[in-house]
């Protein structure tokens, strides 16, 4: 009974905000002079944006750019947190327009070990459907293994259908995902072809607009335009020297700094473009394009929603960590082009009838290399010679070949099938690999993940990985890093978990209803949709755990 009264309050409680801020956002219409709808919702994920390059670049950001107007006319949300694990780009893409967690709308990761078919599945993975605008199998997607509706879902449930939503993202599941299950349209980038494409679970054809922006080849013009810094390199104090032992060479050993020669890969290879800012310049092209082809926000009382995701940030800084050159003037210009975008929204629509967020699917780590350069704690691991060492012992142990199928998202994945069939105990087996991997120099903690609510952690901690766990598709034994460690090689840097490098992300507001300040109330990623759902008088996900952001329109 008291646990019923409990979540009675809180459902309570929720719906009072929520009607709060309709009484708020009917009050503030009326005295700006808004529309009673905005037109257009565009949802900027910046992928692996830290929340302090908000910050770290800010005294060279333009005034006319993108960062500092968001800062200075928007609503700045300064302490947003994820609240799960693995602090992963499909899970970070998904949480944000469902306003859930991955024990609820099943995307786990970008891949998992499925239970149930007994495979590695990729998140967006269906081979029900085939490519759309090409004859290779990059198109083979869908949102199918999501299993809750997003917040553009509710827009189109809301307007009958009448909403246009549009999914756009060199990576597709940063457009499939956040464009939901009844999107219109979500196309990505294939880089085989230099061409963005689509799947039949969209359509059978591309339109003439998609065409014709294929057909520019933009990826060639900005390959002989190469890349040198957008300001003398001498300025970027802010970042350590070019040439680093710890960064990759993604352009080829010969080509280890400033500037970067790309003649080579004209017509020939159109996937170096992820790994520079024109990635994110060809996503600014196509966004346009799709707005103009699709004539988004142009229908009278219907708000339509572009979602969009800039993947090349976190290609650069897989590859070159964020404290490199190249992440600098990849921030540099991002921040240039973001100013030309709402220059060119304000135009189309008007500065008050659209809504504009921008956030992050996740953080990073420093790159090892350069924590151990400054004597910072820091250290790397190989989850692929992990499990092979753990497998080798449990043959020694138990006599049995293959215990563990894999690693998958800081998770182990028992072979069940081995070991019900050699008659083991399976807690015996979970015990002795705790045992073994605990004595990992880059382990924090490891525990079976059947126990975690008895497991002695944090709150927060335990509440992350609770919040990350669906059963058929997470693994048996959670591992720990300490801070500071990644899972990788010597050279770059990743992401993926609980820790504020990886968890702590931007989240900007701007236009529409939005009035201008910030907050450092902790928030978090989850809150997004149902803010959405307020502004809009719609309603939140089917998995919604979030709650709308109050203090922005107090």
């Amino acid at each position: 009974m008291a646990i019923q009264c409990n979540m009675f309050k809180k459902i309570f409680s929720t719906l009072i905000s929520i009607h709060i801020i309709c009484i708020h956002i009917y009050a503030q219409q009326k005295q700006n002079n808004y529309s009673p709808k905005p037109k257009l919702i565009i949802g900027i994920v910046v992928d692996q944006m830290r929340w302090d390059f908000l910050y770290r670049y800010a005294d060279r950001y333009k005034n006319d750019g993108g960062f500092k107007r968001l800062l200075t006319q928007g609503f700045s949300c300064n302490n947003t947190m994820i609240p799960y694990t693995p602090t992963i780009t499909a899970c970070g893409h998904t949480c944000i327009y469902t306003g859930s967690v991955p024990a609820i709308h099943g995307i786990t990761g970008n891949n998992w070990w499925d239970n149930q078919s007994q495979k590695n599945m990729y998140c967006t993975e269906d081979k029900t459907v085939q490519s759309v605008g090409s004859k290779n199998s990059n198109g083979e997607m869908s949102p199918r293994n999501m299993l809750a509706t997003t917040i553009t879902d509710e827009l189109r449930l809301a307007t009958n259908f009448k909403s246009k939503v549009i999914g756009i993202a060199l990576k597709d599941r940063g457009a499939i995902l956040p464009a939901g299950h009844s999107a219109n349209a979500a196309y990505w980038y294939d880089s085989k072809t230099g061409d963005f494409i689509t799947s039949t679970y969209y359509m059978q054809a591309l339109p003439n607009w998609v065409n014709q922006f294929n057909q520019k080849k933009l990826v060639n013009q900005y390959y002989t335009q190469g890349w040198k810094t957008q300001y003398p390199i001498e300025t970027y104090t802010q970042s350590t020297t070019d040439e680093k032992t710890y960064e990759s060479k993604p352009f080829g050993n010969n080509q280890t700094k400033f500037p970067y020669n790309f003649s080579d890969f004209v017509a020939k290879d159109y996937s170096k473009i992820l790994i520079t800012p024109y990635g994110n310049t060809l996503t600014f092209n196509m966004a346009e394009a799709a707005i103009e082809g699709e004539q988004l926000g142009t229908t009278n009382n219907i708000t339509d929603f572009l979602a969009i995701s800039f993947s090349s940030t976190d290609y650069v800084g897989h590859n070159f960590g964020p404290n490199a050159v190249e992440t600098e003037d990849t921030y540099l210009r991002f921040d240039t082009e973001l100013g030309y975008f709402m220059n060119y929204l304000d135009k189309k629509y008007g500065k008050n009838n659209y809504v504009l967020f921008l956030t992050a699917d996740h953080g990073v780590a420093h790159v090892p290399g350069f924590m151990q350069e400054h004597a910072l704690p820091a250290g790397t691991m190989d989850d692929n010679v992990l499990t092979k060492e753990l497998n080798e012992k449990l043959k020694e142990q138990f006599k049995i070949d293959s215990l563990i199928k894999g690693i998958y998202n800081y998770q182990v994945i028992l072979n069940h099938a081995s070991i019900d069939a050699a008659h083991i105990d399976h807690e015996k087996i979970i015990q002795y690999v705790i045992q073994q991997i605990t004595t990992k120099p880059y382990i924090a903690r490891a525990f079976d993940l059947n126990k975690l609510s008895t497991t002695t952690l944090p709150e927060k901690l335990r509440n992350s990985f609770a919040n990350g766990y669906y059963p058929s598709r997470s693994g048996d034994i959670q591992f720990i890093l300490k801070p500071g460690y990644i899972d990788g090689g010597k050279t770059g840097t990743t992401h993926g978990l609980w820790n504020p490098y990886d968890a702590h992300i931007p989240l900007l507001w701007y236009g529409w209803n939005i009035k201008s300040g910030s907050s450092s109330e902790e928030v978090y990623m989850t809150d997004i949709a149902p803010t959405l759902a307020a502004l809009l008088h719609i309603q939140m996900p089917s998995g919604c755990i979030g709650k709308p952001i109050k203090v922005m329109f107090e």
